[in-house]
């Protein structure tokens, strides 16, 4: 049977190619003159990547409310090197998540190193981009077990005009290190407004489906302000719309960018 690390190192190969293959069209790829583009505060990841000889980091915290449980995570942050070629690597660092209300885990998430490409020559106003990640068994295992657990994901944007954005993310993620591997397929779709030049709301689905265990489904809104070319803040809150998911969340975030170090 095919083991889902042999799937991530075919996935890997396939955008390094991609990633080459790209790499004489960087024209084409964003450049540090345009306004800072994150992965945060939606779970919908960015479609685009960081410019090349860019270091972007993304920081979060957030306040999660289940039954007769509350639990604060952060600092939720998420570099980004813009390689060249549309190619980017990131690394989530680990956060920690700790129970302020009933007795949740609590502890340090794994860290998960990841390259993501966007891809080129797409209709007009569509931007798609793959990652490929590996969370190291590096955290708590009360979140994540002690295996190393690789996941896919694929962004995508498309412009509908008059500063409208329609949104969304197909991953998935397979957890290696439980008992019985589990795989958990996540899609999203979000719409996003822009207002005015510096400012965008957005509102969200989430799906988390799992091969073993129950989904859990999720509204999300919130939005970001740039009050700088390469800063920004962003808020985030929403709720569970089924008995597995949260009762309710909210967070905040700062993300920079260090443009032309390399």
């Amino acid at each position: 049977m095919l083991r889902p690390e042999s799937g991530i190192v075919a996935a890997l190969g396939a955008l390094l190619l991609c990633a080459l293959a790209g790499a004489a069209r960087a024209d084409s790829c964003p450049d540090a003159s345009q306004d800072i583009v994150t992965d945060r505060p939606s779970v919908t990841n960015s479609s685009v990547v960081v410019p090349a000889g860019s270091l972007q980091i993304e920081n979060g915290l957030n306040w999660t409310a289940r039954p007769g449980e509350g639990a604060l995570d952060g600092p939720n942050t998420r570099l980004r090197f813009g390689l060249g070629g549309c190619t980017e690597m990131l690394v989530d660092l680990p956060d920690y998540t700790g129970g302020i209300v009933g007795h949740g885990p609590s502890g340090f998430s794994d860290i998960a190193p990841a390259i993501k490409h966007q891809f080129q020559e797409l209709p007009s106003g569509l931007n798609l981009s793959g990652t490929v990640g590996l969370a190291l068994p590096t955290g708590a295992k009360a979140f994540f077990g002690n295996g190393y657990n690789p996941y896919l994901q694929f962004p995508w944007t498309y412009d509908l005009g008059g500063g409208w954005t329609a949104g969304g993310m197909a991953s998935a993620t397979w957890l290696t290190g439980q008992p019985q591997s589990t795989t958990i397929f996540q899609p999203s779709f979000l719409i996003d407004r822009q207002v005015g030049d510096h400012a965008d709301v957005f509102a969200e689905y989430i799906g988390d489906y799992q091969t073993r265990g129950l989904p859990a489904q999720e509204l999300n809104f919130g939005g970001s302000y740039r009050f700088a070319h390469a800063q920004q803040v962003d808020f985030h809150t929403g709720f569970g719309i089924n008995r597995n998911s949260p009762d309710y969340f909210v967070g905040i975030g700062y993300s920079l960018r260090f443009d032309e170090l390399w």
